[in-house]
């Protein structure tokens, strides 16, 4: 129990009788009584208040939580007594998680329940452990606080952000996908697989013409194919140090895990077969393509504590596995970042070999501070130097990216925040277009 500054200042006043008694002995049964009646006063207050074993704490969230977007975490308090509680409560979440939450209050009737809502956005994966929820509320007639911490203690695990794949079902659902920034991607004329029987028009190909409709409803009837399904996607992971800087509060390596999953849950759905594999100096997990909700799961639980690694990527190692774990024809994206050309030989020279038979796609990040000195007005000798440096390693990435394209690789480069959706509006224009 904490006592309120009303009971300390009552508790100093009481120097003033004791003063006096010292002057007048008379005085001293006066500060007896004082003190009698204050001693009465809290004896009371203590049976009188809520006990702490009349109030019920419950922590509820997601079995996984997402990494880097802002996760519920609700907080139920039961107040089982028969007066009204006034509280601020304070929830032990783990040290890495971010939340605008510190402290929050609430008022509760007897026997009533309600709930705390706060956030947390956790800026890496793995597995992390909630406290005690501590809950402090005045007395009833107010002369102490109490404190109380309450065993809510409980393992949680961080995962890539599941969110967004369930904010796409949502979406999808609702056919508000062009809201996400995607574009449709069901177009009809291209691909091989039927889709359905229609009048002809003047901008058909004449090779479109169902000569066996026609014949049958007398008029020109024109057939429609959609892209094929069950076509193979490979999500290859780079975890060696260049994927270890951070852009924002997230590494680089975080931002290509929740763009690896939340691609393979749109090809699963649309009937792909998705697999991964991870690498840094050495190959890590392969996962063999599969189709199913089943293979995206399977996906999850590898990625969720996936770690970078202080070394130097192997490329021709991982891609040269890949090669010959993966014969069948595949869309092969491949998350890493570039640094200089001497340095992305390997990636050029690999990735153009997997380009003979697959399409490969090479995806990186841009960096927005290489960007944003690329841009800074020069007013400062300092300015002029990182100006000059900014603009040659732009100048050298672009090089790399245009030897790759010359080499048959298809290269994404755009903003972090921008990755998931730039990298499945890619996906969903090779399918179309029947490139896979």
């Amino acid at each position: 129990m904490i006592p309120t500054g009303g009971l300390l200042t009552t508790l100093l006043l009481a120097t003033v009788v004791i003063i006096g008694a010292s002057v007048v002995p008379g005085l001293v049964w006066l500060a007896v009584m004082y003190f009698g009646v204050l001693l009465t006063l809290v004896i009371v207050d203590v049976v009188i208040s809520t006990k702490p074993e009349q109030v019920v704490v419950t922590r509820t969230h997601d079995s996984k939580l997402s990494l880097g977007v802002p996760n519920l975490i609700v907080v139920t308090i039961t107040n089982n007594s028969p007066r009204p509680l006034r509280l601020a409560m304070r929830d032990e979440y783990p040290d890495p998680f971010i939340s605008a939450h510190v402290i929050a209050t609430g008022q509760f009737a007897p026997f009533s329940s309600n709930d705390i809502r706060y956030h947390v956005r956790p800026l890496t994966r793995g597995d992390y452990h909630f406290g005690a929820t501590n809950l402090r509320y005045r007395s009833t007639l107010g002369t102490f606080q109490r404190q109380v911490g309450y065993p809510t203690e409980g393992a949680v695990r961080v995962y890539p952000n599941v969110l967004d794949v369930r904010k796409y079902d949502l979406m999808a659902r609702k056919g508000l996908l062009t809201e996400l920034g995607l574009r449709n991607a069901h177009v009809f004329g291209s691909g091989t697989e039927f889709e359905r029987l229609r009048d002809y028009t003047t901008d058909d190909e004449f090779r479109r013409i169902n000569w066996k409709g026609t014949a049958r409803r007398n008029k020109l009837i024109a057939v429609e194919y959609e892209t094929e399904r069950s076509q193979h996607i490979m999500c290859v992971l780079d975890t060696g140090r260049l994927m270890r800087p951070p852009i924002g509060d997230l590494a680089k390596l975080d931002y290509a895990v929740n763009t690896a999953l939340l691609t393979s849950y749109v090809a699963t759905l649309r009937g792909d077969q998705v697999g991964m594999l991870t690498f840094a100096d050495d190959v890590g997990v392969y996962l063999a393509p599969s189709k199913g909700r089943g293979q995206f799961y399977a996906m999850l639980e590898l990625l969720y504590n996936l770690e970078t690694e202080p070394v130097e990527a192997d490329y021709g190692r991982a891609l040269s596995y890949l090669g010959v774990k993966n014969k069948r024809r595949s869309l092969i994206i491949l998350f890493t970042d570039l640094q200089t050309l001497d340095a992305a030989q390997p990636i050029i020279a690999y990735m153009g070999r997997l380009a003979r038979q697959h399409v490969a796609l090479l995806v990186t990040m841009s960096d927005p501070n290489v960007t944003r000195l690329a841009d800074q007005a020069l007013d400062t000798s300092q300015a002029v130097y990182s100006r000059a440096i900014a603009e040659q390693l732009l100048d050298e990435r672009k090089v790399i990216l245009d030897t790759l394209n010359r080499a048959g690789v298809l290269t994404l480069d755009v903003q972090a925040d921008q990755l998931s959706i730039a990298v499945i509006n890619r996906y969903l224009e090779l399918k179309t277009r029947g490139r896979l």
